[in-house]
């Protein structure tokens, strides 16, 4: 059940961080040429670290289950701690109006000029709570992840050597030459 939990939390949280941060965070306006100026600022433009590290927590979230034991606790915690770090990001961005004030800067041509009338969307919360999604991925990973399935061991080798083949004839199917002249008489020689 905690499995599931964790896995639904994860790639929800995730892609609502990533779509959230695509979104408009915050709008205002600019005096140009004595009359105001629209000017938006999407989450990507305000902070690019919620995408970044949505993507950190999404490949942490698939990469609990290709490791085991002290592995898994250490990607467990990138996993939590990139979706804590989504949700400090995207709280603190959401009342930064420096993208904006930049934004009034070129578009005024004054390197004082700051933004007017300035008004903040949902966006930034709303990928704090894609965070928070993360975040519980990564709890539930430090909690239960030592009792969830890993990925086989079926194909790995253990270490001990493996017995050598016995040389056939040295005219032998093997032979590279061999191999060629099959498949230049149309044979399969698999």
């Amino acid at each position: 059940m905690s499995l599931a939990v964790a896995l639904l939390c994860g790639a929800v949280g995730a892609a609502v961080a990533l779509l959230a941060t695509r979104q408009r965070w915050s709008e205002g306006t600019a005096t140009v040429a004595g009359g105001p100026f629209p000017l938006t600022a999407k989450g990507s433009d305000v902070t690019g670290v919620p995408a970044s590290l949505a993507i950190v927590g999404l490949a942490a979230l698939v990469a609990v289950f290709a490791v085991r034991r002290a592995g898994r606790f250490m990607v467990a915690g990138l996993l939590a701690l990139s979706g804590a770090g989504t949700v400090a990001a995207a709280l603190l961005g959401a009342s930064d109006s420096t993208a904006l004030d930049e934004q009034a800067a070129r578009a005024s041509g004054d390197t004082s000029a700051t933004v007017q009338a300035l008004t903040h969307t949902a966006w930034p919360y709303v990928a704090a709570v894609g965070g928070a999604l993360l975040l519980l991925a990564g709890l539930l990973a430090l909690r239960y992840g030592r009792l969830w399935p890993g990925m086989s061991g079926r194909y790995e080798r253990n270490g001990t050597p493996r017995p050598r083949r016995k040389a056939e004839a040295a005219d032998g199917p093997d032979r590279p030459e061999e191999l060629w002249k099959a498949l230049d008489r149309g044979e399969d020689p698999t």
